[in-house]
């Protein structure tokens, strides 16, 4: 049999670089973002697609990890579990730093700052000439399990306290007289305001609480949340940060 050596050898040596050179690298593994859509324009969606500040935010942070980002949509009460069992790598949506919530969770430094504030009808602006408050009349409106929510059952115990999956359910009762007041962060109040509009909605100028969101990541793994961290300590210096808030909130300072 006749052997043909140039064949052979070129074989032998591309065998040769393969073993050198091993398995080609992997794929990067996916950045998986838990979501929550119920918060305009934090995250929410626009004709079934996400939209917001934190869909930018994840996208901005994945192209500096260098990972495909995917979202994953969860209720609100499934986020930090979520988290817990590796369903998802990051929590992006519209978080406060609480204090119970850092005995679970280990957050980001902040990137942004919030109040809780309350959205009423325009008749009803005048009894806040003076201020909030102290003792609200009427039924209360919040988003369930949110920093909100919190608020209310602590501070208003005696109001009786109703509460929505949404903030557009939330706004509706208030605009059909089923509550008197619906208390939420201030990025969303603004939004359910300028949606509003015409139905007569407004936002009470005077925030209740001042609050730090803050991306949330496993306890269990520091070396995300160091470069989270720098990936957003990027984006703040250049600028590029709040250009993506100002972009959804054109009057955040």
């Amino acid at each position: 049999m006749k052997i043909n050596y140039r064949f052979a050898f070129i074989s032998l040596l591309a065998l040769s670089l393969v073993s050198a050179w091993g398995d080609p690298p992997a794929a990067p593994a996916p950045l998986k973002v838990g979501v929550t859509p119920n918060f305009p324009p934090m995250i929410y969606k626009e004709d079934d697609q996400l939209a917001g500040v934190e869909v930018d935010f994840a996208n901005a942070l994945g192209k500096a990890l260098g990972r495909p980002v995917q979202f994953v949509e969860l209720d609100w009460s499934d986020e930090i579990p979520a988290l817990a069992d590796g369903r998802t790598d990051i929590i992006m949506s519209s978080m406060s730093i609480t204090l119970a919530r850092q005995i679970r969770v280990a957050f980001a430094q902040p990137y942004m700052e919030v109040g809780q504030t309350a959205l009423v009808r325009r008749e009803d602006l005048g009894k806040f000439a003076l201020g909030f408050p102290v003792d609200p009349k009427g039924a209360i409106g919040v988003l369930k399990a949110t920093t909100g929510d919190f608020l209310v059952q602590q501070e208003f115990p005696k109001n009786k306290r109703k509460t929505y999956d949404s903030p557009l359910d939330g706004a509706k009762a208030l605009e059909k007289k089923r509550i008197d007041m619906f208390i939420c962060d201030s990025p969303t109040a603004l939004w359910l305001e300028g949606m509003n509009e015409e139905e007569g909605l407004v936002v009470v100028p005077v925030a209740l609480t001042h609050e730090n969101l803050a991306w949330a990541v496993r306890r269990s793994d520091p070396g995300l949340l160091s470069s989270v961290n720098s990936a957003l300590d990027k984006m703040q210096a250049d600028g590029s940060a709040l250009a993506i808030i100002k972009r959804w909130i054109p009057l955040y300072q």
